[in-house]
């Protein structure tokens, strides 16, 4: 389904790439020759240049791009967490007056322009945003997709993701916030398309809020499969979806929930109620 993820070896840096320190570390030289000022100016954003140069200012020693990388990564997540608005998730990413980047997650952001920006290796970026280099890989993947206006790429295991989405909404329903955030990646994220916020919606960041704003809900939805992966659907009485939750799984835990009402949204998905206890 789409573009397959990336699968070049990354484990050791290509010649002119990031690092001559060892594998796995991104201490050494910075990224492709560049500034570090240039990495924490791209990861934050052109206008950023403030927060970049405290950042820098913050580092103990600013020519470690591991560190820059992970005061970046902790500056993205707490403006993620003040955004009044998630963007709608099927709204085209390269629209006008927005930053593509500022679709894609912190982890998803810090990781592709990592990798595609300054050619740092994925096993190097893992340990930065607190995953395998496998999955480092799927988030870069997976953030390309989103910047290209792809689909997002569904879990490799259909089983474990359709696993992954039924404790989820068992979870839901009992009002066991613990139980979600242990299902949700930390850097969870909730979005809504415009008449999902108008039926009561509200986005979020991060895996404590989301789980908060899904606590308690889910009465009504069933299993479905959205576009050929497991998912959520709430139907009307004649039976047509009235509302759908799509899950975006990497190693067993949700890294996005796109709630999705509008009906030009749901005309776009494929759609397939799921018996609770089929296979």
């Amino acid at each position: 389904m789409g573009t397959p993820v990336d699968d070049r070896t990354e484990t050791d840096p290509a010649p002119g790439r990031a690092g001559s320190g060892a594998p796995g570390s991104l201490s050494g030289s910075p990224a492709r020759g560049a500034p570090m000022r240039t990495v924490a100016l791209r990861l934050l954003g052109s206008s950023e240049a403030e927060a970049a140069d405290e950042v820098l200012r913050t580092a103990t020693d600013a020519g470690r791009l591991s560190e820059v990388a992970g005061l970046c990564l902790d500056r993205l997540r707490s403006r993620e967490s003040r955004r009044p608005a998630v963007r709608d998730p099927l709204d085209a990413p390269g629209a006008p007056g927005g930053d593509v980047l500022d679709t894609l997650t912190p982890s998803e952001r810090l990781a592709f322009v990592l990798h595609e920006d300054f050619g740092v290796p994925y096993d190097a970026i893992a340990p930065v945003v607190d995953r395998t280099p496998a999955a480092t890989r799927q988030l870069v993947a997976r953030a390309r997709r989103r910047v290209e206006g792809t689909e997002e790429m569904p879990e490799p295991d259909p089983e474990r993701q359709r696993q992954v989405v039924t404790a989820f909404l068992a979870a839901a329903r009992a009002d066991d916030v613990e139980a979600l955030v242990a299902l949700l990646d930390p850097d969870a994220v909730l979005r809504a398309d415009a008449q999902a916020v108008r039926n009561g919606a509200a986005p979020a960041h991060g895996a404590p809020a989301v789980a908060h704003r899904v606590a308690g809900r889910g009465q009504e939805a069933r299993l479905a499969l959205v576009d050929g992966a497991a998912g959520l659907m709430w139907a009307a009485a004649d039976g047509k979806p009235k509302a759908v939750l799509r899950f975006t799984v990497l190693e067993g835990r949700v890294t996005a929930v796109d709630a999705l009402a509008d009906g030009s949204h749901l005309d776009r998905l494929e759609l397939d109620p799921l018996d609770a206890d089929a296979p």
